[in-house]
């Protein structure tokens, strides 16, 4: 069983601790020193009207997206109703306000793409303004749901395995489950159409991903995620946060920050470090070998980390807040999963 994003309490942190900090100068200045949001970051971010508290925008005919700033999820006119994919939270008041904005197809059909409550945690409120409401998802997340009993997340009505082909109206919406991210499962939906793709939590478009590689508990297919959604065709990508799509741009970029991760971590695993190791012995003496670890795990992090800072910080968004993340999650994987070569 995986651990629910920590997204929208973390956030929820964020905002108490900026404000116990703006009366209190002692913790402002403990606070670290983040570089400021890159200006190509700020030209492409949405223009959210605070009174509002949304913005839908179309992205093909009948493909839409609404996002609050931080979190996405898309509706798909058909003719025959509306098929919502996810209902983040964050604006799940504002979505059936959004829908009917926009359109007089009510909704019929609610897809979680994953079991994260950061995405589908608003679900529930959701199904209370449309009691008839069908919900989709893969096998996996409706079996942690069931186990969950979370009236946020309420349980599929219909699910299925590894893959199934949507089809209402004018809509046909092809989804594989893949493991990059949920080990429950994350669902990959094409509308081929419409060359239009919905991956939750792989990327986003200007940023690096969240921290630990968005949370990825399996970093084996999500490293082949880039490949797979590479060989597509697609125009837009719907990827969850920030509130920008995402283009076939985006995804060469991220797959770039990703692997330039992976490839600084290796190559540091490779490197000589007895100096170290010997410093660490005569402090913590030979038995103490969790402590030897991680002195030399640290100064593995801490290298690359800086090493991709040193190559990113101007070029991504949070690369100096997540960097040493990704490489924790990187060395993860190469030291025990992947092992020497």
């Amino acid at each position: 069983m995986s651990q629910a994003c920590g997204a929208v309490s973390l956030l929820t942190a964020a905002v108490v601790v900026m404000f116990a900090a703006a009366g209190n100068p002692q913790t402002n200045q403990n606070l670290p020193d983040y570089v400021a949001l890159l200006p190509q970051v700020k030209a492409k971010a949405p223009r959210i009207d605070p009174q509002k508290g949304y913005l839908v925008q179309q992205l093909k005919p009948d493909v839409y997206m609404i996002t609050e700033g931080a979190y996405e999820s898309a509706f798909v006119t058909t003719g025959k109703g509306v098929v919502l994919f996810d209902a983040p939270p964050s604006f799940a008041k504002h979505i059936v306000e959004a829908v009917g904005e926009t359109t007089r197809e009510p909704v019929i059909e609610l897809v979680y793409t994953h079991m994260h409550v950061d995405h589908i945690g608003g679900a529930g409120m959701i199904l209370k303004q449309v009691p008839k409401l069908q919900i989709l998802a893969e096998e996996g997340t409706a079996e942690f749901l069931r186990e969950m009993q979370d009236p946020h997340r309420p349980v599929p009505t219909h699910t299925f395995k590894d893959h199934y082909t949507l089809k209402i109206g004018s809509l046909t919406a092809d989804m594989k489950v893949g493991h990059w991210h949920s080990p429950e499962g994350d669902l990959l939906i094409y509308i081929p159409d419409k060359k239009v793709v919905i991956a939750i939590d792989a990327f986003s478009s200007g940023a690096t991903p969240f921290m630990n590689l968005d949370l990825t508990m399996n970093m084996h297919e999500y490293l082949r995620f880039f490949d797979q959604l590479g060989a597509m065709d697609f125009d837009v990508v719907v990827p969850g946060h920030h509130g920008t799509p995402a283009n076939k741009e985006d995804l060469a970029i991220a797959k770039s920050y990703v692997t330039d991760v992976y490839n600084t971590i290796t190559r540091i695993l490779g490197e000589d470090r007895q100096a170290l190791k010997t410093r660490a012995v005569q402090k913590y003496g030979p038995e103490n070998t969790w402590a030897i670890a991680s002195v030399i795990i640290n100064d593995e992090i801490n290298q690359c980390a800086n090493e991709i800072k040193g190559r990113w910080i101007n070029r991504l968004e949070g690369v100096d807040i997540w960097a040493a993340s990704h490489c924790h999650t990187a060395l993860v994987y190469a030291e025990w999963d992947v092992g020497p070569r």
